[in-house]
């Protein structure tokens, strides 16, 4: 392995640290922060304002469980870790009119991450870049914290025993305004079974706000391409990513699916296929006839640990108070179930509950089964959804899937439930195995997002995604469809015509619930601080609670 060290330009600085100072709320500063210092005065001749920023950041709106707290170990090399300081910021500056730029190419094979200081029609050209032999480079990924003192970064590892650690790491230096990022070698002494952060970074910051961070990347021999990228900025200072790919890239220590094309084409023929035996609505079609179904809810706090069980109380109240009927839940973590289970029966909710299938595949999961035959309060029950887009992240093929979903519905019957089973997934995954999944499930369950399809505004949502559930309730013959997961961020950067923001956001759902709210569950009940930004840096700001109500 050969370690690199890039330098990165003084406005990486700046949009690592200060908060976007014209958005309209608080609550948008998500994912990638447009965070550059806004300049008052006569608005600047049109030009791109590109600067390079390096990130390993894709993926799409979803679900993503944290692991354990980790124990944070110091650093054991003459570099110590990193303290940044990130200041607030306020401006009064207008927004400028439109313009068309046209941003240089990147040189490295890290993800692109380009500034674009004005509104305007921004064409990224397409870039290859071909390198030699394995490398670790200093890449950079970042978060939205709120005030107060923050610990992130390093190298995240898990032992059995006592164990010496010899690992790269990223660290960084500011001289003359310039900060550089650079890889360096460490070794620890993890002095027993547990799992330990190695040489993480820390900041303090006054207000709510975006920091980017450096982190080692590995990249294999090979040839990287990014495809031409042509996007609408409709705020200053935004930071557009541009991920590369290669036909065999070093696989990194966690992933993010990159977002699916759903699309509206007719849907395949559906194949005729017998009802499965061991599970099955009884009666009425699940949803509401109204405008408003579930919500997607999560027991984690920011920092990724779990909620106390007063705290979930809390808020399925809120729940119940906005005029939901039911909450999904993703998997039986941080006793969700009988938390959230506990929670749902005083207010009187319905619950969704899931088993999630990661990394670790279906084996994997067999530990949630046996925990929600355990918990056994079917009464509260509408739905069980067996897996989370496991086959479009590459976690199981359809046939494993669909076998796993027959032995969990033997399980569940077996143990005295008699509701539906199904699982989820984009539409593009359900046309291309139709006649492996139509078989085993009760009803279609399918997460449609029209933010991840870059022709589809805030204002179009709600008639994308009746569009798609017509599509979906065509799937599998006499089997209905029902959106699982559905939304708008309030932050990131526009994805084409899809464009986050507050306001946005409030269009979309709104556009959302009124085409097909009864038959769909919003994503999600918070803006979920304990994730990775992912693609367009919107993954942590999808809450919408306080749209409804």
């Amino acid at each position: 392995m050969k370690a690199g060290v890039i330098a990165v330009a003084a406005a990486m600085a700046a949009g690592a640290s200060a908060g976007h100072a014209g958005r309209r709320h608080a609550h948008e500063a998500l994912h990638v922060e447009r965070g550059l210092l806004l300049t008052t005065g006569k608005a600047a001749e049109p030009t791109c304002g590109c600067t390079t920023i390096y990130t390993t950041i894709t993926g799409e709106g979803t679900l993503i469980f944290p692991s354990s707290t980790p124990t944070y170990a110091a650093n054991t090399t003459t570099a110590s870790s990193t303290s940044i300081y990130v200041p607030p910021t306020t401006s009064s500056t207008s927004t400028p009119p439109p313009t068309s730029s046209t941003c240089p190419p990147a040189t490295v094979p890290t993800p692109l991450a380009t500034t674009c200081s004005t509104t305007g029609v921004y064409t990224i050209p397409a870039t290859t870049v071909t390198i030699t032999e394995s490398t670790t480079v200093c890449a950079a990924t970042g978060t939205k914290i709120p005030s107060g003192t923050h610990t992130a970064g390093g190298v995240t590892t898990t032992v059995t025993g006592s164990t010496t650690v010899t690992c790269p790491y990223a660290s960084t230096g500011t001289s003359e305004g310039v900060v550089t990022s650079t890889i360096l070698t460490t070794t620890y002494v993890c002095p027993s079974a547990g799992t330990y952060t190695i040489a993480p970074l820390t900041t303090t910051c006054e207000t709510e706000t975006f920091w980017v961070y450096p982190t080692p990347a590995s990249y294999a021999p090979g040839t990287y391409t990014q495809a031409e990228v042509v996007t609408t900025i409709t705020e200053t200072d935004y930071v557009v990513f541009c991920p590369y790919t290669s036909p065999a890239p070093v696989k990194p220590s966690t992933t993010y699916a990159p977002a699916p094309v759903y699309t509206t084409s007719a849907a395949p023929k559906a194949t005729t296929s017998k009802s499965s035996s061991s599970g099955g609505s009884s009666g009425g079609q699940l949803g509401t006839s109204g405008n408003q179904w579930a919500i997607t809810y999560s027991p984690y706090e920011n920092s990724g640990a779990c909620k106390a069980a007063g705290d979930v109380m809390s808020d399925i109240k809120i729940i119940a108070g906005k005029g939901f009927s039911s909450v999904r839940v993703y998997s039986t973590d941080c006793s969700g179930l009988v938390n959230i289970g506990a929670a749902c029966e005083a207010y009187g909710l319905k619950m969704i509950i899931g088993i999630f299938i990661s990394e670790t595949g279906i084996s994997g999961a067999s530990d949630q089964v046996s925990e929600i035959v355990s918990w056994g309060k079917w009464e509260l029950v509408e739905l069980i959804a067996i897996g989370n887009e496991c086959v479009f992240s590459g976690y199981a093929t359809a046939s494993e899937l669909a076998s796993f979903i027959s032995s969990c519905k033997s399980t569940f019957s077996s143990a005295g439930y008699s509701g539906p089973c199904t699982t989820t997934e984009p539409l593009n995954i359900w046309q291309e195995n139709v006649d492996v999944l139509c078989e085993v499930v009760d009803v279609v369950g399918c997460n449609i997002h029209p933010f991840f399809n870059g022709d589809i505004t805030a204002s179009e949502a709600g008639s994308f995604v009746a569009s798609q559930l017509a599509i979906v309730d065509k799937l599998c013959s006499g089997k209905y469809g029902v959106n699982l997961e559905t939304g708008w961020p309030s932050f990131g950067t526009c994805n084409g015509v899809a464009c986050p923001g507050t306001s946005e956001q409030a269009t979309a759902v709104k556009a959302i619930s009124d085409a097909a709210g009864g038959k769909s569950v919003m994503f999600s009940y918070t803006d979920d601080y304990w994730k990775e930004p992912g693609a367009f840096g919107c993954e942590q700001s999808w809450g919408a609670i306080q749209l409804f109500g």
